[in-house]
């Protein structure tokens, strides 16, 4: 004691980087997310003791009363048309007045150039729009505007990371759209720790979204990715907004895709398709048309297959290349797929069919750069292997999709008559099918081929 005041004492703590599991002490696993090394020390102020007891809410009346769901009021949400429909439809429809959007992606994916046309449109159509950066000067940013065209005068822009300012400029423009870029770039004053911790991300997120229900005002957070591709931060981030997006695709090719991980406003099935180009991102209308640009002729190890991304038909090449291994043990690689489901079918084509690949090396790759999970491309990875394995072209005018499980068998899947269409509309002449959609598939399916088969065995004969 000193001068007769106990001098302050600082208090550490230990944040997972996970899920945000605060612990005294360092741990190796975290209890909460069981994952590994992820805690990290953050320096905390101690609470300041309330003066006076505190009054209840049952003491002074003011209290939220339960109710029935007959009396709660339905109404349809107000949404914005931010005039990009891929963008619209991985929103599911526009933006909703009061949410948070958490955008996310690598560096140099273009979710800087995505809001930023998005904020042009907005402000075209007399739409307040306040971009706030705490990246960029506001030089790099008109250097980076000039490039995507002209913008209205209701968009503002400001350059600011102490996040009581930004809350101050906020009330005072009273803004219908804000963008901040980014989110670990904000200050919060009430927290100690440095920006980009663990606590000032979650505590600038939980100020962002007060204002944005209070205000009733739209929201979009950047976040940067690990190298794991997840939000760098607190798992409870990812729960604390409405709308989670992950921009995705590799940074030296043109396309780019956005996909919605979480909505409270709509489907998380939905994808948009967008083409880096000089002037900005492009809208690809017709994915299919897309990915299948440069496939080649009369080569072996290629076979198109569909995959569906909520209401959305995609119709991908399905590459694969066997070969003789040079090495003990066979490699296996997959890209855009799942490896093990890679792995999985190719145990299938060895015991059900005879196919001796344990002396070759086997790579497959959806060109394109999509990434896909769905069972339904089980079928044209089967084929695909087939064909490259014993050096046979399949016909491009072929398609193929199905689920295949272990037995070998060739198992439906959903939307076939939507699958056909796409393909039908892009000029292919036959469709395999798995067997229990052939007779629905014939009778809604004209001038293209529909030939079903009920294992893989089946199909091989065919090619």
């Amino acid at each position: 004691m000193l001068g007769g005041k106990m001098a302050t004492k600082i208090k550490t703590v230990f944040f997972c980087q996970s899920c945000g599991y605060e612990s005294s002490k360092w741990m190796g696993q975290c209890p909460g997310c069981r994952e590994w090394n992820t805690f990290v020390e953050e320096t905390v102020k101690p609470a300041s003791k309330a003066s006076g007891k505190q009054s209840s809410a049952l003491s002074t009346g003011e209290y939220n009363k339960p109710v029935s769901l007959s009396e709660i009021e339905m109404r349809d949400e107000e949404r914005a048309d931010t005039h990009i429909g891929e963008f619209n439809r991985v929103l599911g429809g526009g933006l909703v007045r009061g949410s948070l959007i958490l955008v996310g992606g690598d560096p140099g994916i273009g979710k800087s150039t995505l809001l930023l046309q998005v904020a042009g449109n907005l402000s075209g159509d007399k739409r307040d729009v306040l971009y706030i950066s705490g990246e960029e000067s506001l030089r790099q940013i008109k250097l980076r505007a000039n490039r995507l065209g002209k913008f209205s005068e209701s968009l503002k822009f400001l350059c600011e990371t102490n996040l009581s300012n930004v809350e101050e400029a906020i009330v005072r423009t009273k803004p219908e759209v804000i963008i901040i870029d980014s989110i670990q770039t904000m200050a919060n004053e009430s927290v100690s720790s440095a920006p980009g911790s663990v606590s000032q991300v979650r505590e600038s997120t939980a100020v962002l979204m007060r204002i944005a229900k209070s205000m009733n005002i739209t929201v979009f957070i950047v976040g940067h990715v690990t190298k794991e591709g997840q939000v760098a931060g607190p798992r409870v981030l990812e729960h604390m907004v409405d709308t989670v997006l992950y921009f995705e695709g590799d940074r030296h090719a043109s396309y780019r895709i956005l996909r919605a991980v979480k909505n409270r406003f709509g489907s998380t099935n939905e994808i948009g398709v967008f083409e880096m180009q000089e002037k900005g991102l492009a809208e690809v209308t017709n994915p299919s048309e897309f990915m299948l640009d440069g496939r080649p002729e009369n080569a072996s190890g290629s076979v198109v297959t569909c995959s569906v991304e909520g209401t959305r038909p995609i119709l991908i090449e399905v590459q694969a290349l066997v070969t003789h291994t040079n090495f003990g043990f066979p490699r296996r690689q997959a890209n855009g797929t799942d490896y093990n489901r890679v792995n999985l079918l190719m145990a299938v084509l060895e015991k059900r069919i005879g196919l001796q690949l344990g002396d070759f090396d086997a790579y497959v790759n959806l060109a394109g750069g999509m990434k896909v999970a769905e069972p339904s491309l089980d079928l044209g990875i089967c084929l695909a292997i087939i064909s490259s394995f014993k050096n046979k072209p399949i016909s491009d005018d072929v398609i193929a999709f199905g689920e295949v499980g272990l037995s070998g068998e060739v198992r439906s899947v959903s939307m076939g008559e939507s699958r056909v269409m796409e393909a039908q509309k892009l000029g292919f002449k036959t469709c395999i099918v798995p067997k229990a959609l052939e007779d629905k598939l014939k009778k809604s399916s004209k001038g293209i081929e529909i030939i079903g088969v009920a294992s893989v065995s089946d199909a091989m004969k065919l090619i």
